[in-house]
């Protein structure tokens, strides 16, 4: 199988790539010195800008990309960007793309502050769309983010955590940001209504798939391969796919049990008898089944468009996120 790489999926749009990259990196100055300086840390760290490239690549799909989708393609990334300082926080996470995360070298204090700096700057920066239904949408999705996470902690806390909660969850803390990505491209060069839901439902199904992917990984990539602990979620208290498949058919003196033990914490022999447990029952394929059914079903929302590259980079991004090792 060809690697698919984000550079080659972004061709079709790399001139505006370059126009976001310089409108993202002017959205982070500001008088205050330790904010330079923290975003200066930020932006020399690799990141693929997928969410970008999906803003990018959907208003090429429906027209001419336009200022309103540079902004739109920065806004979004700001978003994203302090969720990660939050999350990294929240996890107590000493890395991000392997290399220290921004609470590892400034603290948790500093780090809380600068993802509601980036949080406020991009709620100031939505003023320069002049468009209600993006702004709606974007305003919206700030909203879910916390949401999702929030809903996370709290199914963890007092085990009610189950599948329903689950797409729930990953729905708002992470693919809300990829179907808004698609949506507001389409937006900002006047979409037609049917394009604009066809591109939101589209990012809405790969943003699942993203997470899916992810939350597998925390059971089988090696961690110099993801630049983060691998069992974070366990040792979090934190239970997705792969285990919540495995629970769900074991007797339920078993399951309290083994989410009694992860909610008091777990011991790296403890995280790894888990791991085997996910493996030999099941939990690692019917997850995999799960990502393969989603991702089929982010291909057909895009059945509108006719074939063009730019439709065949966003069918891509499916490819990517099946092969993606990081």
């Amino acid at each position: 199988m060809m690697t698919i790489s984000v550079e080659d999926l972004s061709r079709p749009v790399s001139d505006e790539l370059a126009l976001f990259r310089r409108e993202f990196a002017a959205s982070f100055q500001s008088d205050v010195g330790m904010i330079n300086d923290i975003a200066a840390y930020i932006l020399d760290q690799k990141s693929k800008h997928i969410r970008p490239l999906l803003v990018l690549l959907s208003a090429r799909l429906c027209g001419t990309p336009t200022d309103a989708t540079i902004v739109s393609a920065s806004l979004v990334e700001l978003l994203h960007t302090a969720t990660l300082i939050h999350d990294d926080i929240i996890d107590e996470s000493i890395t991000r793309r392997g290399v220290p995360s921004v609470n590892a070298v400034w603290q948790n204090k500093v780090s809380v502050l600068m993802g509601d700096f980036l949080f406020s700057r991009s709620l100031t920066n939505m003023l320069k769309l002049r468009n209600y239904k993006a702004l709606e949408l974007l305003s919206k999705t700030s909203e879910a983010l916390s949401s999702g996470e929030i809903m996370q902690l709290a199914k963890s806390s007092n085990n009610g955590m189950d599948e329903e909660s689950y797409f729930r969850m990953i729905w708002l803390k992470t693919a809300s940001l990829f179907a808004s990505s698609c949506k507001v491209g389409a937006l900002s060069v006047g979409s037609n209504a049917e394009q604009a839901e066809a591109l939101g439902n589209f990012g809405k199904y790969l943003g699942m798939a993203f997470q899916i992917k992810d939350d597998l990984f925390d059971y089988t990539a090696k961690e110099d391969k993801i630049g983060k602990p691998i069992g974070r979620d366990l040792k979090s208290n934190l239970i997705t796919l792969p285990l919540l498949y495995v629970l769900n058919r074991m007797g339920k003196a078993e399951s309290v049990k083994i989410r009694a033990d992860i909610r008091k914490g777990l011991h790296a022999d403890e995280v790894k008898k888990i791991n085997t447990l996910v493996f030999s029952k099941g939990g690692i394929r019917y997850t995999e089944d799960k990502l393969n059914e989603i991702s089929e079903k982010a291909e057909q929302t895009l059945e509108i468009f006719p074939d063009s590259e730019v439709k065949k980079s966003l069918i891509g991004f499916i490819a990517f996120n099946r092969q993606r090792s990081s």
